[in-house]
């Protein structure tokens, strides 16, 4: 079985989250799955990356700020590819584009167009559990691009697509997706299952579990997402096919 998850910022905010979540890849490749991990950067450094960047530059070329924001998402990578080592699984972490990304030329809303998944193969046969860094990849130009602010989900359900995975899992801080936010209308409504259209609608009105690209992407390929509490790990929302129930 090959498994798609993908961690968020609050996921892995500090090193017992990091472990946390290092323990359930590791777990399942011990058990005989192929495991690709996708990251983003921890907490809210990327927010603070931005603050740092304005103080040197309030116009800061939009280049650059991919170049400088990616860096995140690598640190994510490597801390929770030593993680899963630590615990006994062999791991290996990637960037985007050694991942085999390929976006439009978009800087900070880049479009993922292709993936060459021969490195992630050749890991995998390996053995090995891949980390990747989520949010970038690189352009026709050999420059790195982000995907805008949410954009590591789609890392992981393109990633999903392109390697044709058997279980695509998105773990946040929620353990599901809500019909309002739970953490601020404790009577929300958690779906079990809901529908593209019905995630999409969702987006539009303000939902922020999901990347809006990421959910296109399941659409065109029939993936289904699980969103899932990365603290619980308790089965969550399947994003895809009926109506919800």
């Amino acid at each position: 079985m090959l498994i798609v998850q993908k961690y968020g910022g609050t996921s892995l905010q500090d090193i017992d989250r990091i472990h946390s979540a290092a323990r359930r890849a590791a777990s399942l490749a011990k058990q005989g799955s192929r495991v690709v991990v996708v990251v983003s950067a921890q907490g809210d450094s990327t927010d603070r990356m931005i603050q740092k960047a304005a103080q040197v530059n309030k116009r800061g070329a939009a280049r650059e700020m991919d170049a400088y924001l990616a860096a995140g998402e690598q640190m994510s990578a490597g801390l929770m590819s030593m993680a899963i080592g630590a615990m006994g699984s062999p791991a290996v972490s990637l960037t985007g584009w050694q991942a085999g990304i390929s976006t439009d030329g978009v800087h900070g809303n880049a479009r993922i167009v292709d993936i060459d998944v021969s490195r992630i193969q050749r890991e995998l046969d390996a053995g090995k559990a891949v980390v990747v860094a989520g949010f970038q990849g690189l352009d026709p130009a050999g420059d790195i691009t982000t995907l805008g602010r949410g954009g590591s989900d789609t890392t992981a359900v393109a990633l999903a697509a392109w390697l044709k995975a058997d279980r695509c899992q998105i773990f946040t801080d929620v353990d599901g997706v809500y019909d309002r936010d739970p953490r601020l209308f404790p009577d929300a409504t958690r779906f079990g299952r809901i529908s593209y259209e019905k995630m999409l609608a969702l987006i539009e009105n303000g939902a922020q579990v999901l990347h809006d690209r990421s959910v296109e992407f399941a659409r065109q390929y029939g993936i289904q997402i699980e969103v899932l509490s990365a603290f619980t790990g308790e089965p969550g929302t399947i994003v895809g096919g009926s109506e919800p129930f």
